[in-house]
């Protein structure tokens, strides 16, 4: 991966703590040993931009480390959640990317407490060897070289089913601000073209049936892709920046009202889930595998700080 510089009710807890918290130090892994006797898997329900890494890392080495077959499916978290909502999907964990969205589609009745286990940014995804990618990857402002794509040379997320997608809209709003670009959302949003199924968002740059795209850090990183990083004011990857973020909104085709926010995942695991236990344990590898999280292109370093729990988790289990 090849990067240019983008010029132009929660607490906090020790990462040992979340872990007790959840079931996930030594001796709360071994407890749960006989919970699990009978069940063969997890399955997990997770956005659309997880599912590079857990396809291809995080859930080979659950299975490799833990004796239960990972079970992934990857939507945008929009779309998930309403999955759940409706009683369609029946997950062991529900993981999002948009920390407060997943809370007031599930709580109270769906869930009762999640941990924020990682963090992200919004970058931008080009093909240099495209003529819109050529200027971005000669430096030019990003802004001005967006400006004069052609109808579908640029794709985004779609911002009714994932935050991605969304993020990318209220991203332009925020760039508008920052660098007095007026009408430049507005003309974003009927130039790019939207793609629905994000795991895939991607495809079309490397195929070069697009020139750019909007993506998350680490899909890029995970891609042979050249990227453009975009200034913290606007990459929703600062959380010192929480406020800024925030005045930018979007309102879904469901009527959910959304504010920008960093890009932070949070795992639950549902009230109704069929195997709990299951659902723990895999929040729990999680909380203890930060490093392979960060293989992957996710920010889980302390700075954040993370793990974050909320809600009313799991009695802590003495190691």
């Amino acid at each position: 991966m090849r990067t240019r510089d983008g010029r132009g009710g929660t607490t906090s807890r020790s990462r040992r703590a979340v872990l007790a918290a959840t079931g996930g130090l030594t001796a709360g892994v071994a407890g749960l040993g006989g919970c699990l006797a009978g069940t063969d898997g997890v399955r997990v329900l997770a956005a659309g931009s997880l599912a590079g890494a857990f396809e291809n890392g995080v859930g080979s080495a659950f299975e490799s480390e833990v004796d239960l077959r990972y079970e992934g499916e990857y939507y945008g978290t929009n779309a998930l959640l309403r999955l759940v909502e409706e009683g369609t999907k029946h997950p062991d964990v529900v993981i999002g990317a948009d920390v407060d969205l997943l809370r007031e589609r599930l709580y109270p009745d769906r869930a009762d407490w999640d941990v924020e286990f990682a963090a992200n940014s919004v970058v931008l995804v080009y093909a240099p060897e495209t003529a819109l990618g050529a200027r971005l990857d000669a430096g030019e402002p990003w802004y001005e070289v967006l400006l004069e794509a052609d109808d579908g040379a640029i794709a985004i997320g779609d911002p009714d089913l994932d935050p991605l997608g969304y993020r990318a809209l209220l991203m332009f709003e925020l760039a508008a601000d920052e660098h007095g670009l007026d009408g430049f959302r507005d003309a974003m949003a009927e130039t790019a073209s939207r793609e629905p199924d994000e795991p895939q968002l991607l495809a079309g740059v490397e195929g070069g049936d697009r020139a750019c795209a909007v993506a998350y850090h680490n899909m890029a990183t995970e891609r042979d892709v050249a990227v453009r990083e975009l200034p913290d004011a606007y990459n929703f990857g600062n959380p010192a920046y929480a406020d800024r973020y925030a005045t930018a909104t979007y309102t879904t085709d469901d009527g959910h009202a959304v504010a920008g926010s960093p890009v932070v995942y949070n795992a639950a695991v549902p009230t109704d889930a069929d195997d709990p236990a299951a659902g723990r344990e895999f929040v729990s590898f999680l909380l203890e595998n930060g490093d392979l999280l960060a293989d992957h292109g996710l920010r889980v370093d302390d700075s954040l700080p993370l793990p974050r729990v909320h809600g009313d988790p799991p009695a802590v289990i003495d190691p």
